[in-house]
């Protein structure tokens, strides 16, 4: 009998005995088959590469498990590729680990894991890679995953938060707080008007034009602003490169959606998570060029510069208002939105 057929996660999917072969037979490779995967070894085997390792982990237990612009799935697919570009790497592999729980739907399963095979399709960065168990019913949430993925750092590129200078400008690459906003109003079944929805997204070939078109040691930093959202990832930055940051309150896009859901919730789109937008840090006299290209793809069209650099007190972030005022914006403090990610 196909196990299959009973339709939910049993304990038997985790043993390592039949049930795991049909699972991983019947369902892993079928959606994200390739040559590496393909052979179940106990590791995978890559060809080497010039340059840097690159190595990057994350797990995710968002709630709900599928939402507006996609699903835990994308998010893992998205995430780990996008911490690997952050550090000017080039995203080369992925492993998959899920923790499943008893009698979750085979039907959602299937769902995410295609879910990831299409986002590992479109980025060009295959799973080869994964590992499956099953825990009893109550012991997790549905499902766990974690991705950690590899990539290569090109000799000449050295990109960090403590290699920021002063004078840089500051450009985000799109509207903020699409993603955690969006997991919020899902989550508390707020319904608005609009188009609300998660900015998932890989990031590494905006990031592999920049690298590309600029001159060389022009960009300076890369973050990707996802929990403590922009206020958060300005901060580590300011503190790391032991310099003030200043951002402009109007230059700063935001959604007229994300707007209003956060007037609603009494929320600051500045700290809400984001799963396809970064901050890229250049020199100033390579800023517009920055911003056109990447302005020029898909993912960063709404790019925009919102601040700079400045000479001052170490690891501040002053935000100065439409109105001519001011307001220091600290790091996140608590935890507004759990499990987001």
């Amino acid at each position: 009998m196909n196990i299959l057929a009973k339709k939910k996660v049993l304990l038997d999917h985790g043993s390592g005995g039949i049930a795991s072969s049909e699972l991983i037979s019947t369902l892993f490779l079928k959606h994200l088959d390739n040559s590496i995967l393909a052979s179940l070894e106990d590791s995978a085997v890559m060809e080497n590469h010039p340059g840097r390792l690159a190595f990057s982990t994350d797990s995710y237990v968002v709630d709900p498990l599928f939402f507006p612009g996609g699903n835990i799935g994308t998010l893992a697919v998205h995430g780990t590729i996008n911490d690997l570009a952050m550090r000017g790497a080039k995203p080369l592999c992925l492993s998959l680990g899920l923790i499943l729980e008893e009698g979750f739907e085979l039907e959602e399963l299937e769902r995410i894991i295609i879910s990831i095979a299409k986002c590992c399709k479109s980025a060009n960065v295959p799973v080869v890679t994964g590992d499956t168990k099953v825990v009893p019913k109550g012991k997790c949430d549905k499902i766990f995953i974690n991705t950690s993925g590899i990539g290569i750092v090109e000799d000449g590129v050295d990109v960090s938060s403590a290699m920021a200078q002063e004078g840089d400008k500051i450009i985000l690459s799109g509207s903020m707080g699409d993603h955690g906003i969006t997991i919020m109003t899902r989550r508390s079944g707020i319904s608005l008007d609009g188009n609300l929805a998660s900015d998932s997204a890989a990031l590494h070939d905006l990031v592999a034009l920049l690298l590309d078109k600029l001159p060389s040691g022009s960009l300076h930093t890369l973050r990707d602003p996802t929990r403590g959202g922009v206020a958060t990832s300005l901060n580590e930055i300011a503190s790391a490169a032991g310099l003030s940051v200043e951002i402009a309150d109007q230059d700063i896009p935001v959604t007229t959606e994300v707007r209003a859901a956060c007037e609603i919730m009494g929320l600051d789109p500045l700290y809400l998570a984001n799963e396809g937008k970064c901050l890229a840090l250049v020199t100033a006299e390579q800023a517009e060029d920055a911003l056109r290209l990447m302005r020029s793809t898909d993912v960063g069209n709404d790019a925009a510069i919102i601040g700079s650099l400045k000479a001052g007190k170490t690891g501040q972030v002053i935000l100065k208002t439409a109105i001519g005022g001011s307001r220091i914006i600290t790091p996140l403090h608590g935890e507004p939105l759990p499990r987001i990610c």
